[in-house]
């Protein structure tokens, strides 16, 4: 069995990642079939890396859904409030396009660091909702008041965290690249997420918890069961 190593130097200032995929395609149309190949060094310590935080994402979505389960007694409230995490990922993602950043180390400790900040935002208002909707409100009235009682709070304490993290994002130190890109996803997520949080959860809101969803759903159980 024939082996060899391949070694290559890289242009530091192209993202890691893009580097590799441009070595596999490579290799994959230079070698002969047959070759197996394998990442030694950095790349191997990135692609590890990457799975493991893949994995580490998923189990603090599973966590944090499983606390707020408990919290709110439901299956249903947890989801609508996990609904701000896919939006603030967006922004972060949005964020890192724009300053030309990949996927690495530091932009996925940012992201887990994320998901708990931004769910507070949903929190905020499913839970004022809930208490709403004990008190004989509507889904629609309930959300509303929600909304409009718990902006000034979601916008404070946001900003507050923005504000803060901004001197990662400013930061001119030694290992500071590390640090802005940290500072730059949760800036990013953290804003973009709030706003599309206060346009689209309370419209979320308002159609999983009204009286027709649950009649639509009722419906169609019923329909599909063939029963009256």
């Amino acid at each position: 069995m024939h082996a060899f190593t391949l070694t290559a130097q890289v242009d530091e200032s192209v993202p890691l990642d893009k580097n590799m995929a441009t070595l596999k395609k490579l290799t994959d149309t230079t070698l002969i079939p047959g070759y197996k190949q394998s990442w030694i060094g950095i790349a191997k310590a990135y692609q590890e890396s990457a799975a493991t935080m893949v994995m580490l994402i998923i189990l603090a979505i599973i966590f944090i859904y499983a606390i707020l389960s408990v919290q709110f007694e439901s299956f249903i409230d947890p989801l609508i409030v996990m609904l701000t995490v896919p939006l603030a990922a967006m922004g972060a993602l949005f964020v890192l396009w724009i300053f030309g950043q990949s996927m690495n180390i530091y932009t996925q400790i940012g992201l887990i660091t994320l998901i708990g900040l931004i769910t507070k935002n949903g929190i905020l208002i499913v839970e004022f909702a809930n208490q709403q909707l004990e008190k004989g409100l509507n889904a629609i009235e309930a959300v509303k008041k929600a909304s409009e009682l718990r902006l000034r709070p979601i916008l404070m304490t946001t900003s507050a965290m923005v504000l803060g993290t901004m001197p990662l994002v400013l930061s001119n130190s030694s290992g500071s690249e590390s640090r802005r890109v940290i500072g730059a996803v949760l800036v990013g997520g953290l804003s973009f997420g709030t706003v599309l949080t206060l346009i689209l959860l309370p419209t979320i809101y308002a159609l999983v918890k009204g009286d027709q969803f649950y009649q639509f759903l009722n419906l169609k159980i019923f329909s599909k069961l063939n029963l009256k």
